[in-house]
């Protein structure tokens, strides 16, 4: 047996395996990397827009991570069209005509975050469209053609943070489908645009207060209601943007008139007969105030007051407090639901959430609390009461030293007057003087402490004699002797003139 002879052809064998090993890991390589024709390709993004395609390119690269076939000519998502993209993280598939999804066309997808499915043709939303999409973030469906939503098409979105749905044809939407337990991370549901004419208040006012602060509702044709209003009114006591941002498109139709279009929020005169308790189910939050250091017992009035109904606690800090953890130093919860923080602090303000679940009834309900803390009572009324203290002393104070510098000077302490000029302008100066009469302003600035002699008018005077009134408060000027008048037909002269009269 030739030994030599035998190797030749175990050497061909061991070349042509390595030679075909080799190739074959350079077609596995050149399919990695493939780009369809119809397609632009960069790195890990692919984008086949306006290519007026009707069905997928074949031969996707499986190493894109963003897909975009926006406006095309798309009908129908097969079975099992991502299953060679494992990476897809983007896909956007919007402006098409898409009207079915298959029950597997996201098989092997559940490492989408953003789908784009808006203005396509989709009729209605159901419970197998979304069931693969476990990391889904945001959902696009808005423009489409859709009139039902399936109460259990998002119950598998566990980190849905964003779900549009406006402009549809909507009637009625599952808003069961919100409770906190289902779609812990949800921050926005746009069902605005469609055609709702009225929604079940009592279970979208249970709904968290998160998630009620991204529900938009704007621009439906809901029928005037004062529970409705009620209910917009309060969202938007409460600063939530589902209200704020859209406040105008807040509408109703008055008498069921498609013409009597009213704002909600603008024409409050319509609404001035409302009441917030009427037709209102669970509307008003809760308030507690504590004090620093006490406790502070916050109760659950939930409708669910059953034996069976079990109730967890959801802390400002999103704390879960349960019958398990609430053995701690700071809450305690008690079997009807009633939570006690045994000595609260100023951190312990805000919002709690109580859940309250009960498995007979299949219902479940929330209720959210606004709790205060401040400090006891006495501190700051001693403090108010030490501020209108000093207030009332800044004050008195001010007042004595206007009474000392600004009131007219007294007679004891005024300093002694010079005589006055006889051609001065005098207080004393009278019709019966040569002394030139005061002006107006000067004259009025008499003191008030001066005696004036009044003269008895003109009309009353006898054949040229002038009769001189004199003041009671100058007995001594009674005596005839001291004031002697004389009197003419042409002239009249009195004893306090130093001008000499002539005939």
């Amino acid at each position: 047996m030739c030994i030599p002879g035998m190797v030749t052809p175990v050497l061909w064998l061991l070349v042509t395996e390595l030679l075909m090993s080799e190739s074959f890991s350079q077609r596995a390589g050149d399919r990695l990397h493939m780009c369809p024709g119809v397609c632009i390709c960069a790195s890990d993004l692919m984008s086949c827009v306006s290519r007026s395609l009707s069905l997928v390119p074949p031969g996707l690269p499986a190493t894109a991570t963003s897909l975009d076939l926006s406006h095309n000519n798309l009908h129908r998502l097969q079975d099992n069209w991502l299953a060679q993209l494992p990476r897809l993280h983007t896909l956007r598939v919007g402006h098409n005509r898409i009207h079915h999804i298959s029950t597997a066309a996201f098989h092997n997808a559940s490492q989408l975050a953003h789908l784009d499915l808006s203005s396509n043709k989709l009729h209605t939303v159901e419970k197998h469209f979304f069931q693969e999409l476990i990391n889904l973030q945001e959902l696009l469906l808005y423009n489409n053609q859709i009139v039902r939503v399936d109460s259990e098409a998002l119950h598998r979105l566990s980190n849905v943070r964003k779900v549009y749905l406006s402009w549809n044809q909507l009637t009625d939407f599952p808003f069961s489908a919100l409770q906190e337990g289902s779609l812990p991370q949800l921050k926005i549901m746009d069902i605005s645009s469609n055609r709702l004419s009225s929604i079940p208040v009592d279970k979208v006012t249970a709904l968290p207060q998160t998630i009620k602060n991204g529900l938009y509702l704007h621009n439906n044709p809901f029928m005037c209601d004062c529970t409705l209003y009620n209910m917009f009114l309060h969202w938007e006591n409460n600063g939530f943007n589902s209200v704020h941002d859209f406040r105008e498109e807040h509408t109703c139709l008055a008498l069921r008139q498609p013409k009597a279009i009213l704002r909600f929020l603008k024409h409050r005169k319509m609404f001035e007969n409302c009441t917030l308790p009427y037709g209102l189910i669970n509307m008003a939050d809760d308030s507690f105030r504590g004090v620093v250091g006490e406790p502070l017992m916050i109760s659950c009035n939930t409708s669910l007051q059953d034996a069976q109904t079990t109730y967890q606690w959801i802390s400002p800090n999103r704390e879960l407090i349960m019958y398990t953890n609430s053995v701690n130093k700071t809450f305690k919860l008690y079997s009807n639901g009633s939570l006690e923080i045994r000595k609260v602090q100023k951190e312990h303000s805000g919002v709690y959430t109580c859940l309250a679940k009960n498995k007979r009834l299949m219902r479940n309900e929330s209720r959210e609390v606004n709790v205060t803390v401040h400090y006891e009572k006495h501190d700051a009324e001693g403090f108010n009461t030490g501020l209108t203290t000093l207030l009332g002393c800044v004050v008195s104070l001010v007042l004595v030293l206007m009474y000392l510098y600004l009131t007219p000077c007294r007679c004891w302490c005024r300093p002694a007057q010079a005589p006055s000029l006889p051609n001065e302008c005098s207080a004393q100066s009278s019709i019966l003087t040569a002394t030139p009469p005061c002006n107006e302003d000067t004259g009025r600035k008499a003191s008030s402490g001066k005696h004036v002699v009044f003269l008895e008018p003109v009309k009353d005077s006898q054949n040229g004699k002038i009769r001189l009134a004199v003041s009671e408060e100058f007995p001594e000027i009674k005596n005839p002797k001291i004031l002697q008048l004389k009197t003419d037909s042409d002239s009249t002269s009195s004893i306090f003139s130093d001008t000499s009269i002539t005939q």
